[in-house]
């Protein structure tokens, strides 16, 4: 959740560690902090924004230096609890992201040495047992007879006042990986951190130590045997995470959808040869005895999960069983002959990738959804496949929830077709369908002002209901989330079936009601249900397609998109979803990209 920045070079390190944490500010902080040394380590930290920090910092000439942005988990948010923390002598300053679980005991002991703690936090603790056996030289070995004392998730850099050549870095269950550059070398929690500098990128894995000097780069595993790294290449550039003139992260990335769903099909379908096309890895694991599918996904990612269920079960027939990461990891029941497709927009979402090892450490075939190639998903998975939705700044999800269903869809087609259960002809019809839904989504955009009518109507509301039937309940589900985490209004997602069977108690006439409605086998089963709601007395905001000449009669208010889309109409219907939260926000004067209390990459559990 917390940002990371090292930088080793030529450069002034002031300057690229403040731009670098401004492009981490997407991940949610509280508070901030560099280290800098300048012949001596030197430490400026503040509560709040990084320009607080950036105030603070004097005219200073040191080339070496770590940067934090912190989410308070272990103490308050104070300035003593900021990062970078430091050791007793004051020379060794430490980074960290993570959770210590043994931090306590740990304390305890140290206090018993003599240490002296000024900060109520985990990471404190390490500073202190890297102090407790460094030996000038030895900076690498400190952190390594540290890093066997603790448990649980860290991902670390260290710097030392008396070893001003060298950066130190280390990850256990939460990202960190190496920026290569010229003379010049950097560690960060996210690629965005130094895209401005580079686009040479090493990934650490799992238990994996770093040692940088501005020159090279030597990766070991925990008992100091060196690795042999490989080095990969960045596709995008620091303008993709970028604003573009857009007001907000959010509303770029919403209009971003025309090209990101292009992104998604791109080198996946093909009209001529008339077939879906995965890496080998992928088919096998598809083309395996399959008695059924389970997914497995967090926050966003489990509502692209339950649109997959129904595509999934609709083409193949397979039963598909849609967990939550949180749980799945105690409680869910995992089976061999399954395959477990797990869902993870940055490829680092902690309770995920620990379902993940589970599913693993069971036995099950697992394939991972990420947009993040080289992310640790990634490498523990059996095979993955990208969104290829490109970097997503905003908090809430919005690009990377369209190209995961538009994934899901293309594994319920190779599915089908693996399974001889989809035609030739019907597979011709679902491609060229596909590639036409980039215009679709953009005929939902180019309407933009009237979903910004609406806004105005719900940023007084207390409380948004949003109703689906079938496909469209974990849309509702998705909309009642997107609306909740930005603006703040109290919103919830029900079956619109389910209404009254508890629901029903809260509905006043107070209580607008969003229902998704299509032309499908429960179309008039839905427009009951808009009936029961209006007979209570809220008003009902419909989302429905161009051609539909009745919904007018039973709806206050009408958003529509594209009759013509038989082929998940659910992409326009989230856009449209997308917007009117996003406009209710920005009327109710929200922080939309950094909504309180929430982070872009959740890397604690």
């Amino acid at each position: 959740m917390c940002g990371i920045i090292g930088y080793i070079g030529f450069r002034d390190a002031k300057g690229v560690l403040i731009e670098s944490l401004k492009k981490l500010d997407y991940r949610g902080y509280d508070s901030a902090g560099v280290g800098i040394v300048d012949k001596k380590l030197k430490v400026f930290k503040e509560v709040g924004e990084i320009a607080n920090v950036e105030k603070q910092i004097p005219q200073i000439k040191g080339t070496l230096g770590v940067g934090h942005t912190r989410w308070a988990t272990h103490g308050a948010v104070t300035k003593e609890n900021a990062h970078p923390h430091l050791s007793c002598d004051k020379k060794i300053a430490v980074v960290h992201n993570g959770i210590i679980e043994n931090f306590q005991k740990l304390r305890d002991e140290l206090k018993k040495k003599g240490h002296k703690f000024i900060s109520q936090t985990d990471t404190e603790v390490i500073a202190h047992l890297i102090d407790d056996v460094y030996k000038k030289g030895n900076l690498e070995d400190a952190v390594v007879s540290a890093l066997k004392k603790i448990e649980g998730s860290y991902a670390i850099a260290v710097v030392c006042e008396d070893e001003p050549g060298k950066l130190v870095g280390a990850r256990k269950e939460s990202p960190l990986l190496i920026g290569v550059g010229d003379n010049e070398n950097f560690l960060a929690s996210d690629i965005p951190a130094f895209l401005k500098y580079t686009n040479r990128v090493i990934y650490l894995d799992e238990g994996e130590i770093c040692v940088l000097t501005k020159n090279s780069i030597k990766v070991f595993d925990k008992k100091k045997k060196e690795i042999k790294k490989k080095e990969e290449m960045i596709t995008w550039d620091v303008k993709d995470a970028e604003k573009s003139g857009f007001d907000h992260f959010m509303l770029k990335e919403i209009y971003d959808q025309p090209d990101t769903v292009h992104q998604a099909l791109r080198g996946r379908i093909s009209e001529i040869e008339n077939s879906i096309e995965f890496p080998d890895r992928v088919e096998k694991l598809l083309n395996s005895n399959l008695s059924s599918i389970q997914i497995v996904a967090c926050g966003t990612s489990f509502y692209a999960g339950l649109v997959g269920k129904y595509l999934i079960e609709n083409l193949t027939n397979i039963p598909v069983f849609v967990e939550l990461a949180s749980e799945y990891r105690y409680f869910g029941t995992r089976n061999e002959s399954s395959l477990v497709i797990v869902i993870t927009q940055s490829g680092e979402t902690a309770d995920t990738l620990a379902a993940l090892r589970e599913a693993k450490n069971s036995g099950c075939r697992t394939l991972v959804v990420t947009n993040v190639i080289g992310s640790t998903a990634t490498r523990i998975a059996d095979g993955y496949l990208l969104q290829q939705s490109g970097p997503e700044i905003g908090v809430a999800a919005t690009k990377t929830f369209t190209s995961q269903i538009i994934t899901l869809c293309l594994i319920a087609l190779k599915i089908s077709l693996l399974k001889n259960k989809l035609g030739s002809d019907e597979l011709y019809n679902y491609i060229f369908h596909l590639k036409d839904l980039p215009r679709k989504i953009q005929q939902v955009l180019d309407r933009s002002d009237e979903i910004e009518k609406i806004a105005k109507y719900l940023k007084d509301a207390q409380s948004v209901f949003f109703i689906g039937r079938g496909i469209n309940y974990p849309l509702s589900l998705e909309g009642a989330l997107k609306l909740k985490e930005i603006s703040y209004v109290h919103a919830e997602g029900f079956a619109a079936g389910e209404l009254k069977h508890g629901p029903f108690a809260l509905l006043t006439k107070h209580t607008p009601v969003v229902a998704i409605v299509t032309k499908d086998s429960t179309y008039y089963k839905m427009l009951a249900n808009i009936g029961e709601v209006k007979a209570r007395g809220p008003k009902v905001i419909a989302i429905a397609e161009d051609k539909d000449t009745e919904i007018e009669s039973h709806a206050d208010f009408v958003l529509r998109f594209p009759s013509d889309s038989p082929v998940l109409p659910c992409l326009s219907i989230t856009v449209i979803l997308q917007l009117l939260a996003y406009h209710v926000a920005k009327e109710r004067g929200c922080p939309i990209d950094k909504p309180r209390n929430l982070a872009k990459s959740v890397t604690v559990e």
